[in-house]
């Protein structure tokens, strides 16, 4: 069977986009070679965009589904305005939520957009981590050392690290130790950052599903919102990621806000059938 898929990267996360209906399942099982970036198409995940009811599902390269992607959303807006042709404002449904978007420039295949989030929770059930409560700051022990973080949950879990050096190195070796940490049942996401002043935070980015990445969405908005409760900074940010920067603000409905590009990279007419002879030739022989 063959099948349409087009790339779109937003500040270099970048996702394959397929319509539905489509051999959404087979793709998906697919999707750990698809996504490796040597041996199949190469990208940070798949969505699942439903036309008629402006739907998205969003999968992890290791073929797990997302609950939201800041980044999946807005190239999902972007796909909707080029592909489907979408006006200045409508709204993405994702898994128990309507996201509100607002298209703030085209320019050929890339569109800028505006996308709420929604409310920030701090509640440790709500991502779920294995804490009581609301808790400021908890402390986890790794085996590269005991961190101190922040639980944020956008919709998806974060796991904001507060006093680590945001580098590269540091976010590979602490991210998979926290995002499969005995306190997320359902695993996390990782940040690491640096507050460079009252309007502008740096990140380094460890994705659930994803490993490192150049930049995220949710990930930009739960630092913001960390960094908010904390007071160090103010209600209006500029999140810097190795991709490029995201604005991210706080309305006065406690809704958070976020804005950047998102741009069409190239269409792809795919074989499954070519797909699952590569994935068989991929498997270890058995023993």
């Amino acid at each position: 069977m063959r099948i349409d898929l087009i790339k779109y990267q937003a500040l270099g996360n970048d996702y394959l986009v397929l319509d539905l209906p489509g051999p959404l399942g087979e793709l998906v099982a697919l999707l750990p070679l698809v996504c490796d970036r040597h041996r199949g198409l190469g990208s940070d995940g798949l969505l699942a965009y439903e036309p008629a009811t402006m739907a998205v599902r969003i999968f992890n390269p290791d073929s797990s589904e997302a609950q939201k992607s800041g980044n999946g959303l807005r190239i999902a807006a972007a796909h909707a305005v080029l592909q489907h042709g979408a006006g200045d404002e409508f709204e993405l449904h994702t898994i128990g939520r309507a996201n509100h978007v607002r298209v703030l420039a085209r320019d050929g295949a890339e569109i800028s957009t505006e996308l709420d989030i929604g409310r920030a929770s701090f509640v440790a059930a709500d991502l779920p981590a294995r804490f009581e409560g609301e808790p400021e700051r908890v402390h986890l022990d790794t085996p590269a050392g005991r961190v101190e973080a922040m639980l944020v949950s956008v919709g998806n879990p974060h796991c904001v690290v507060f006093g680590e050096p945001a580098t590269k190195t540091r976010c590979v070796e602490l991210g998979p130790l926290l995002e499969h940490h005995s306190a997320f049942p359902e695993r996390t996401n990782v940040q690491l950052f640096e507050v460079l002043d009252r309007s502008h935070v740096r990140i380094e980015i460890w994705e659930r599903g994803a490993g490192y990445t150049l930049a995220s969405g949710t990930s930009a908005s739960a630092v913001a919102a960390a960094c908010m409760r904390a007071g160090l900074v103010g209600e209006h940010v500029t999140i810097q990621m190795p991709g490029g920067d995201l604005e991210v603000r706080r309305e006065a409905s406690g809704n958070l806000v976020q804005s950047g590009p998102a741009r069409l990279v190239y269409r792809a007419s795919v074989d499954l059938a070519d797909l699952a002879d590569l994935a068989n030739e991929a498997r270890p022989p058995a023993s």
